[in-house]
């Protein structure tokens, strides 16, 4: 008897403690179950969507019907069909076409709270990556943390011209993106019931997850959605190119009727007669013939209206808080090797703008011409684009722009030789307290700053408060980038002479 009472109250006092948190709640589909995760309530794989699969693949999205009984969010949901994931929650993650899920994790113990919301959108070139990890140290600030997934390669962003006339709009492509919408618009609309204000959203992604931000920020589908973004190393704002267009950056876009030719090119790689074939082959095939080509998202008129550049000198853009920057030495994980000779042939492909990229770029031996390859691709794919949509906004918005760039060389950094700047996603450890090496009583110091900043933003659509070091908001051509190298100074903003080179030349292109 006295051991069945003891149980009793053991059972009573461990239900207490889960109902501390909110472990149960009902959203839009019905009733829904997460797990208590270092303290907090962890919903790991909602589905905010079908599965994207049969006749469903190289659809938009269909937002999830609702279910029976109480769904269990205890597991993590699969990653994309894609080659390498840089982010498989320790390998352990399976892979499919079925993988339209988001978490949510919140410290709130009512769904009174109305806490700020914080979206993250995964990078990996949108080909690899998952939406799978948390956030304690935001969670633990107050913060409700999101991550969502989507489709990747060309199970995400494939245009076609069968697909196009499928489509009531006439369009296709961009799938992915508008598995981020529909994403969003799912936190929008049941965030409350995990504690969140749907009012406090902050968007925030890296390298193809910054692209996708400049590219939501940009588009009429997402108004009202979120009233902040965090870029980090990505934005979206080069030249759109044609079938006739000569080179632009890295990170340009398409028409979507210029992406339907390679659609059709990559079905006849597939040995597909027609969509009807295409969609009998399985992902791992697609997969496999992917390798390669890249798929990347495309101007289709609806969820991405034209060319960001353009749209934003005429306002015509989600007008949102933003901190944006990239790092000085973005280009090192992507440019192994390069001699001058292949320099200045690669410099060629630019006609006559070639001699003034080198003026931009000066090399006189392989060391020097390997930096200057490195610097075009930091310039191209995230710099110029960065500095570019910091000058429109501070100009056609009102809402507050910070911009930084990130200059620390450490050890707790994905790459270990020597580097003369900072590489891609150098800056994440230092913001989200990822541990990949050693770090300096420096390192340490900037370490703790960074992420009240995030955290501060995410709160209150600015990063200061006091003790921290004051990051004014940016104004062209003034000391107001905070240069992130030993500590934190404000400072003009950094490679004028190259970022004047390819507004030139970028100007041209339009």
């Amino acid at each position: 008897m006295r051991r069945k009472l003891f149980l009793a109250i053991v059972a009573l006092g461990m239900a207490m403690t889960a109902n501390a948190q909110l472990l149960r709640t009902h959203v839009a589909q019905g009733e829904i179950e997460g797990e208590l995760i270092e303290g907090f309530a962890l919903y790991k794989a909602i589905p905010y969507a079908e599965a994207p699969v049969g006749n469903l693949r190289w659809k938009a999205p269909v937002p999830k019907a609702p279910w029976q009984g109480v769904y269990k969010a205890e597991k993590w949901g699969d990653r994309p069909v894609q080659t390498v994931d840089p982010n498989q929650n320790g390998g352990d993650l399976g892979m499919s076409e079925d993988c339209l899920y988001l978490s949510v994790e919140t410290p709130a113990k009512s769904k009174d709270e109305r806490l700020p919301v914080f979206v993250n959108i995964h990078g990996g070139g949108f080909s690899t990556g998952s939406y799978s990890g948390t956030q304690e140290s935001f969670v633990r600030e107050g913060i409700v943390y999101c991550s969502i997934e989507y489709r990747l390669g060309a199970l995400g962003f494939m245009a076609h011209p069968e697909l196009s006339k499928e489509s009531k709009e006439g369009i296709s492509g961009n799938y992915g993106i508008y598995d981020q919408i529909c994403a969003l618009q799912w936190i929008h609309d049941n965030i409350a019931a995990f504690g969140g204000d749907p009012e406090k959203v902050t968007i925030c992604g890296e390298s193809a997850g910054g692209i996708s931000v400049s590219i939501l920020c940009a588009s009429p589908l997402c108004k009202g959605l979120f009233r902040a973004a965090i870029s980090e190393s990505g934005s979206s704002f080069c030249p759109v190119l044609t079938d006739e267009s000569a080179p632009a950056g890295s990170n340009a876009t398409r028409y979507y009727k210029s992406s339907e030719k390679l659609g059709l090119d990559f079905q006849k790689r597939c040995g597909a007669k027609n969509m009807k074939q295409l969609r009998k082959v399985s992902g791992e095939e697609l997969l496999k013939q992917t390798q390669g080509w890249e798929f990347w998202p495309v101007v289709d008129g609806k969820a991405i209206t034209g060319d960001l550049y353009e749209l934003y000198q005429k306002g015509e853009y989600n007008d949102v808080d933003v901190i944006m920057g990239y790092n000085s030495d973005e280009g090192s994980l992507f440019v192994y090797q390069m001699t001058m000779d292949g320099y200045k042939a690669a410099a060629q492909k630019y006609g006559t703008a070639a001699e003034k990229l080198m003026e931009a770029y000066p090399a006189t031996n392989d060391k020097e011409a390997q930096y200057a390859v490195q610097d075009i691709f930091r310039d191209t794919a995230f710099g110029w684009g960065t500095w570019a949509w910091a000058n429109l906004q501070s100009k056609t918005g009102k809402k507050n722009v910070y911009m930084y760039y990130f200059d620390q060389v450490s050890q707790n950094s994905i790459l270990k030789f020597p580097l003369k700047g900072a590489t891609h996603v150098a800056e994440m450890p230092f913001i989200y307290g990822w541990n990949w090496g050693p770090m300096t009583d420096i390192d340490t110091h900037m370490a703790q700053i960074m992420p009240q900043y995030w955290i501060n933003f995410i709160k209150n659509g600015n990063p200061n408060a006091d003790g921290l070091p004051f990051w004014t908001t940016y104004k062209q051509d003034e000391p107001t980038v905070m240069h992130m190298h030993n500590g934190f100074q404000l400072t003009k903003a950094p490679n004028q002479k190259q970022m004047d080179f390819w507004e030139a030349l970028f100007g041209t292109m339009r």
